[in-house]
């Protein structure tokens, strides 16, 4: 009897709480799963040998590698250099500080299209940055480079926004005390204040993994797209719809879903693993 009423109790704590669950997961289904069910069965009409000859040809690769290794590279920098911005606007203050927040968030709130003119005016040849590239041989615009610019540059908020909370949490007395132990700053970083962001930073690389991944209007203008050099898998599946191919494009859709899928439940994975062993 008394195991019955503390379920009823759970069960009760929100009002409401099989009608919010429901219109969530409405919701979900609505907006989540089925697009996607609809992205898997609409490449069923395509046999295995079509299947594999379509998503296993040359230029498919070519882009396969270019933009899965692009948006991991960027992450990577992403995560040191946003862990960098944001223990700044912590730890420090200094004139200009409110601006230099605010900068971080301009990639959320700059339209693609826009971001990608941008950069393409910087990085070209007669830009105020590529020129000087150029003059010792660094050429960004219209070359593979250019595609990992734009990513990263639309996906460094995402880290920022992710671990500076966890920062603002983190009392400064902590380091203090592991100061007055006798540790160096390098080691209260790594022993101390590391550990404790670790999980924030994983979230937030895969946060900008993901939106570089999907990214499409910022990366077509800088980018080139030269088939088999700087042609990401996005503008592929474009060009596929464009050619009425929904079953190719599809196709190719399929298999971003799935790599994107294994590599965030990778990152969760590890994610969950730093936890376990910080005991939460």
């Amino acid at each position: 009897m008394i195991f019955s009423k503390t379920l009823l109790r759970r069960h009760t704590v929100l009002p409401g709480f099989d009608l919010a669950l429901g219109l969530t997961l409405l919701y979900l289904c609505l907006i989540v799963l089925i697009p996607l069910s609809a992205t898997f069965l609409r490449s069923t009409s395509l046999t295995w040998p079509e299947f594999v000859e379509v998503v296993t040809s040359p230029r498919v690769v070519a882009s396969y590698k270019l933009t899965f290794g692009s948006s991991l590279l960027a992450a990577a920098i992403n995560a040191f250099f946003g862990l960098l911005v944001a223990w700044v606007l912590v730890r420090y203050q200094f004139v200009g500080r409110r601006l230099v927040d605010a900068l971080v968030d301009l990639p959320f709130a700059l339209p693609t299209a826009v971001a990608g003119i941008t950069l393409t005016g910087l990085y070209s040849s007669n830009g105020w940055i590529g020129q000087w590239l150029e003059a010792v041989g660094v050429k960004v615009a219209f070359t593979p480079a250019g595609v990992f610019v734009a990513m990263t540059f639309i996906g460094l908020p995402f880290v920022v926004r992710t671990v500076q909370p966890i920062l603002e949490d983190l009392s400064a007395e902590l380091e203090e005390a592991a100061a007055t132990l006798g540790a160096s700053r390098w080691q209260s970083f790594t022993k101390v204040v590391l550990p404790i962001v670790t999980p924030a930073l994983l979230t937030g690389f895969a946060l900008a993994f993901a939106r570089a991944l999907g990214e499409y209007g910022s990366i077509i203008f800088i980018a080139g797209n030269m088939p088999m050099i700087s042609e990401i898998t996005p503008l592929l599946i474009i060009t596929k719809l464009e050619q009425y191919d929904y079953a190719g494009a599809t196709a190719i859709a399929v298999v971003m879903l799935v790599m994107s899928f294994i590599l965030l439940l990778a990152i969760n994975g590890l994610q969950a693993w730093t936890r376990k062993r910080q005991g939460k």
